[in-house]
């Protein structure tokens, strides 16, 4: 049960941390091919600031979806490279974290119910879907 406050704590420190909304976030860089255009758009260091681990887990997911073939894997790579793009890892953490305790089933779920938590999410599935209308 420690574990499970302290985890909740820092997911409610994610939370008061303000966002960073641009209007221009989701002019960002697009992918071709089946590829992310890392050229053009945003710059490289937003692009390569997501951990291996993270991409990789998302790409795992994301075949679990959509099939686990190879047309999948570069289409769900092109995906999270266009997440990437958009949302900064911060940010993508906080929206993974509160998704998480979203699901859970005590109390301290209710406290990831806010408009905070939601607009957080939000930022998430609108980069999400821009994965998928430029990679699917």
């Amino acid at each position: 049960m420690g574990k499970l406050l302290g985890f909740a704590l820092l997911a409610l420190a994610l939370l008061v941390s303000p966002l960073a909304l641009s209007s221009s976030v989701l002019a960002a860089a697009s992918c071709a091919g089946g590829q992310g255009d890392k050229a053009g758009g945003a710059p490289a260091s937003s692009l390569n600031d997501y951990p291996t681990s993270a991409r990789a887990d998302y790409v795992f997911g994301c075949m679990a979806v959509n099939g686990q073939t190879h047309e999948a894997l570069d289409r769900c790579s092109c995906a999270i490279d266009v997440v990437a793009s958009i949302l900064p890892y911060n940010e993508y953490v906080s929206a993974e974290t509160v998704l998480r305790m979203q699901q859970e089933k005590s109390v301290l779920a209710a406290e990831f119910q806010t408009a905070t938590a939601k607009q957080i999410v939000r930022r998430l599935r609108e980069a999400e879907a821009e994965g998928e209308v430029r990679c699917f």
